[in-house]
């Protein structure tokens, strides 16, 4: 062995050790994580403090900085171990927080989406039925005595399933999972007199967890009767965002259905123009690697999930009528070759994104940083 290899061979020994020690830590550190989540399960906190984050992002990044590390590379490290900490936190279970509760029920509780909320209830303690379409003619009994009834069904099967649940207890809260809050709210509020409540989970089934997930509130009949229950999506670590059903309707045409719309017409002429894509992900930039991910993760899902939400409201249409509007507005200018008006326009929407624009840009780092590496080759 040279000197080289005998150099380089204690080096790498010395770093396998240090690796060693990094692990015999995480496994320290996990132990002592699992613990904080079943303290935390016992007096009902919520498993994600935001506050108790942040803090340690900032320390642990200053002392990096001060040992001469990158404070971005640590950034990372702690973002990572931490999304471990919060599954290991998860499988503590939860509080009941109503253990008056009587029972939950989840209509389409056998689905994805329902599924993850029927196991959350269950672990933490409340008592929980599923009704799916076989079950209908046993309904009055399995619905007799429940304090909570939950529909997640498809958009296109929500109003034919809320007006077969005429027969509540006066007492129980109604809610639903529906990407659209208008319609189902005000059907809700026709069928039951009791509390009423749309919900909407802003994320698909394949969450390990609801940590720094979104719901979507739209309050409808008896808001204090339902507190106990946005409190237990708390618990669940998930932050709750109040909003009217008309302005979530607004917003969702532009946060759902033009971005969904968009994407599948953009994947649909990558078909038309008979595109490779196996020479575009070899030729792709980790921003259009990314593009080429969230196009393609779109068509690998169910075709009429897409279409439930895009067709669920008359008024999509009209938004994405004015967004083809502007598209083509832009692509005149593009056939004009009037570059002061394209950058004009540029410039206009730059200033509208304010400050968000540079948090965007930001953020798009890590997520590039991560696509890159999903590289396989």
């Amino acid at each position: 062995m040279n000197n080289f290899d005998n150099n380089i061979k204690i080096l790498r020994d010395e770093i396998d050790e240090i690796d060693s020690q990094l692990v015999a830590l995480l496994a320290k550190r996990l132990t002592v994580t699992t613990k904080v989540g079943a303290l935390k399960s016992l007096e009902g906190v919520p498993i994600f403090a935001p506050e108790r984050e942040a803090t340690l992002i900032s320390k642990r990044r200053e002392q990096a900085e001060e040992a001469g590390l990158s404070g971005d590379l640590i950034e990372d490290v702690l973002r990572r171990l931490m999304r471990d900490s919060y599954v290991s936190q998860d499988a503590s279970g939860y509080q009941c927080i109503n253990p008056d509760c009587k029972k939950v029920v989840v209509v389409g509780g056998k689905g994805q989406l329902g599924g993850v909320f029927v196991d959350l209830f269950k672990r933490s303690g409340y008592q929980v039925a599923i009704i799916e379409q076989d079950d209908w003619p046993n309904s009055d009994a399995i619905l007799a005595e429940t304090s909570l009834v939950i529909v997640s069904v498809p958009i296109r099967l929500t109003s034919l399933v809320i007006h077969q649940l005429n027969n509540l207890p006066t007492d129980c809260i109604l809610a639903d999972f529906t990407s659209v809050k208008e319609s189902p709210l005000y059907e809700m509020m026709k069928v039951h007199s009791g509390p009423v409540v749309g919900l909407h989970p802003m994320f698909g089934p394949d969450v390990t967890g609801l940590i720094k997930q979104t719901i979507i509130v739209c309050d409808g009949r008896d808001e204090s009767q339902y507190q106990w229950l946005l409190k237990q999506f708390q618990v669940w670590g998930a932050k709750i965002y109040q909003v009217p059903a008309h302005g979530h309707d607004q917003a969702m045409s532009m946060v759902q259905v033009m971005r969904h719309f968009s994407t599948i017409a953009y994947g649909y002429h990558l078909m038309a123009e008979g595109a490779d894509i196996e020479n575009l992900v070899n030729m792709s930039s980790p921003i259009y690697r990314l593009e080429l991910i969230m196009v393609g993760r779109l068509f690998a899902q169910n075709p009429i999930l897409y279409s439930d939400i895009i067709f669920s409201n008359p008024d999509n249409v009209t938004m994405m009528k004015r967004f083809a509007y502007r598209f083509l507005e832009l692509l005149g200018d593009v056939e004009k070759g009037d570059k002061e008006a394209f950058v004009t326009m540029f410039k206009q929407v730059s200033h509208w994104f304010g400050d968000y624009a540079d948090d965007f840009l930001a953020e798009s780092k890590t997520m590039l940083l991560k696509a890159n590496e999903l590289k396989k080759h």
